[in-house]
């Protein structure tokens, strides 16, 4: 069962609402604690220490705030996935973030089942998008097509890109696109490379967001 469970950490300069999470959290037995933070500084700190696969990270800490904590830990650390946890339901922050690296956004008033949800769902699949955030990204991307509309950047995709694309929109992993198109996982890795250097994005967030904001898949 150890094997299974996903490491987590929290950072958050309120050490109540940290508790309050981790014991909400708590009847999950494949979710486990294993660090806490009260700033950026102290959380990258941290990090080699506990290597966590998940990190809940609030926007406003001392120090160090949960941006430039996102920023360095998604550049040092890849594999590890940052959802950030806060009380800030502002637009501007959401692409922000995603920009930055963070594979999910959340608020402080979501409940633990969402919480827990989000959490399986970015190992799963790299990323969490719940209807907050496709709300503001739709918005966001509406708009920007619509003042900034171009004619001389079209995106031609193969059948087997876009199929990858479409697949990785709809969240599903490396292994269940590989299984559904009868190709290898490494290759369908290759495939999300080649896109994402094309797109100038770094993860699978990127990916989503680029093709729903140039609708590349129907």
């Amino acid at each position: 069962m150890s094997s299974e469970q996903i490491k987590v950490a929290i950072a958050d300069d309120h050490k109540i609402f940290r508790k309050g999470v981790i014991l909400s959290l708590r009847p999950y037995a494949n979710i486990r604690f294993v660090m806490e933070a009260d700033n950026g500084e102290d959380l990258i700190q941290k990090v080699p220490d506990s290597l966590p696969d998940v990190i809940l990270c609030d926007l406003k800490m001392p120090i160090k705030d949960g941006i430039d904590a996102t920023k360095v830990i998604t550049k040092n650390y890849p594999n590890i996935r940052v959802i950030i946890l806060t009380m800030y339901e502002d637009e501007r922050f959401v692409g922000h973030l995603m920009d930055c690296g963070a594979a999910g956004y959340l608020l402080k008033s979501t409940d633990p089942a969402e919480i827990r949800r989000a959490i399986m769902d970015v190992m799963r699949t790299g990323f969490y998008l719940n209807p907050f955030v496709n709300k503001v990204l739709i918005k966001k991307n509406y708009s920007k097509q619509k003042f900034n509309p171009s004619l001389t950047t079209e995106v031609v995709l193969s059948d087997r890109e876009k199929e990858v694309l479409t697949l990785v929109c709809m969240e599903f992993t490396a292994t269940e696109i590989a299984q559904k198109m009868s190709i290898s996982a490494r290759t369908v890795e290759a495939i999300k490379d080649r896109l994402m250097e094309r797109f100038g994005v770094k993860n699978s967030v990127g990916l989503v967001f680029y093709a729903m904001k140039n609708q590349l898949i129907d």
